[in-house]
Parts: C-alpha cells; sequence; structure tokens
C-alpha cells in the first residue's frame, strides 16, 4: 500500500508540474493548429477571409485537381514546392558534410579548447539574424566584397551574379542552421565508445569498414536529429530566401506569407501550412520508429 501511495503521490506530483504547460500547449499549439487546418478545407472568401463552405480545392491548387470551373491548374506551385524540398535537402547535407568531422576535431580537443570551440559556434545565436543576412548583402552584391576583390585581381570583367539566387539562399541557410546540425552530431560523438573502434581495427577493418559498420551506426542518432533539426526550419523559412534570394527563390514560407498578408487568401495558405506540417509529422513519426525500434533492439543486442 505504502508503494502505492508513493506512486500515486509521485504521479500527481508530475500531474501538477506538467498540467500547466500541458494547458499552454494546448491552448496555444494544438489551438491554432486546429483552426489552420478547418480554414485548409474552406473556401477564400472574394475580398480576404473565408466562406463556411466545404472547398477542398485548395489542396487542388497544389496537387493537382483544382476547381475546372474557378481556375486551371497552375504547376507552379508543385514546382515552389519541389525547390523548397531541394534546398532543404541540400542544406542538410552541406551543414552535415561540414559539421560530421568537425564534431570528430572538436571532440578530440582538451576541455579548455572544447569549450572555446563549442562558445565560437553557438556565438551566432547572439547576434540578430537579419543583421547576419545583410552582411551576406554586402559580401554578395555586385559592389560587394568578393566582386571587387575579383576585379581588383583581375580575374573577373564582370561583375558574377551571385545574389538573388538559389545558392546565395542555400548559403544563407547553411550558415544559420550550421550549430543547429552540429550540436545533435557533437553529442553523438562524445558518447561515442572508441573500444569498439580499436576492436573493428583489431580484427582487420579497413579505415572505410571500421568507419561504416562502427562509427556511423552509433553516431546515426545524433545524425538523424540534426538532419530533422535543420530539414524542418529550412523547409519552411522565409527570412532567408525574402533577404538572399528576392523574387527568383521563392520558397514555400513566401508562399505562405505572400498568401495570408498580400493575396488574403487564407485557405490556400493554411493548405500550404498544412503540407509542411505533414512532411514535418512524416518525417518525425519516421524517426521516433527508428529510435523505438533501436532501443527495443539494444538488450537483445547486448
Amino acid at each position: 500500500m505504502s508503494g502505492l501511495t508513493r506512486r500515486g503521490r509521485a504521479r500527481a506530483q508530475l500531474g501538477i508540474l506538467l498540467g500547466p504547460v500541458s494547458l499552454f500547449l494546448s491552448i496555444f499549439l494544438a489551438g491554432p493548429l486546429i483552426i489552420m487546418m478547418i480554414y485548409s478545407f474552406l473556401a477564400p472568401g472574394l475580398y480576404g477571409g473565408v466562406e463556411w463552405t466545404f472547398y477542398p480545392h485548395n489542396f487542388g491548387r497544389i496537387l493537382g485537381f483544382a476547381d475546372p470551373e474557378f481556375e486551371i491548374y497552375d504547376p507552379v506551385y508543385i514546382s515552389i514546392f519541389f525547390r523548397s524540398l531541394r534546398i532543404a535537402v541540400t542544406t542538410v547535407l552541406i551543414t552535415l558534410l561540414i559539421c560530421y568531422p568537425a564534431a570528430f576535431q572538436i571532440s578530440r580537443l582538451s576541455d579548455r579548447w572544447k569549450a572555446f570551440a563549442l562558445f565560437l559556434i553557438t556565438l551566432p545565436f547572439f547576434a540578430s539574424l537579419i543583421v547576419r543576412l545583410f552582411i551576406w548583402i554586402l559580401i554578395l552584391k555586385k559592389t560587394g566584397f568578393i566582386n571587387t576583390a575579383l576585379e581588383s585581381l583581375g580575374w573577373i570583367d564582370h561583375p558574377l551574379e551571385m545574389i538573388y539566387t538559389d545558392g546565395a539562399v542555400i548559403l544563407g541557410m547553411v550558415y544559420i542552421f550550421i550549430p543547429f546540425m552540429f550540436l545533435p552530431v557533437y553529442a553523438s560523438v562524445e558518447k561515442l565508445d572508441w573500444t569498439l573502434v580499436r576492436a573493428s581495427q583489431d580484427l582487420g577493418a579497413n579505415g572505410f569498414q571500421t568507419f561504416w559498420r562502427v562509427i556511423f551506426p552509433l553516431t546515426l542518432p545524433g545524425v538523424a536529429g540534426g538532419s530533422i533539426i535543420v530539414f524542418i526550419p529550412a523547409l519552411g523559412n522565409f527570412v532567408v530566401p525574402a533577404v538572399l534570394g528576392g523574387a527568383k527563390s521563392l520558397m514555400l514560407g513566401n508562399l505562405i506569407e505572400q498568401q495570408f498578408l498580400a493575396a488574403r487568401n487564407w485557405p490556400f495558405g493554411a493548405a500550404l501550412s498544412m503540407l509542411v506540417m505533414a512532411i514535418v509529422l512524416i518525417l518525425l513519426f519516421i524517426y521516433i520508429h527508428h529510435e523505438t525500434r533501436r532501443d527495443d533492439d539494444a538488450p537483445a543486442a547486448g
């Protein structure tokens, strides 16, 4: 009885502690998402807002079954969707290629230099995002630092078109999201059991085999976590494309912003938001399912 009483008290204390947080998230996170989902199936109003009639063709404008009575399917929306996916995936791959070897190098430093390196990596968080992006404008524009330096050296005759391109957007994304990729990867590298690496080498495995069969599987949770943390905000980001991409590099985040603020087509903006949320939820489900299976298999492997 005393054990059950202690367990009941612990649950009551946990409920008291988590109750306010759960209530806050239910009201200000789940509530807006439910409203957004409802709006995505309503008809757009003539002068903005919504009409309370069921209208599934908001998703049809993206996926190919637009309302034939009022509009023609325009593939521009699906092309923006795939461009956003491509830029987000490219951002994930580049940040991973930069952060993965860097995590191993920093993990081998002394504690003093390790703390200093981690401070430098998190240092961009202390500066405004807009200020950091406008610095890249000064570097990449036609009269910017790079073009001026190359022209003064005689390497180019005309300024290079670097700003307002997909490349500039990817560069800005990588610059912003490197800390988000590095920290989960570094956490996995720090927990790496180097005795398994040495055992693999003693058993005759070469460098590639050791990396692919021992090191990479052990650090995969950090790689997967960092990839999801980078991919999700990169897919829906609208600040970087607006500043470094302009009108030439429109992404889903910019399209959603335009639909809500400029076009005042709230149902279509809600449908785009739900599409992004669906991708996010699918990725999170895959990640959680993989982690759950890995945890279940761990005792059997031991």
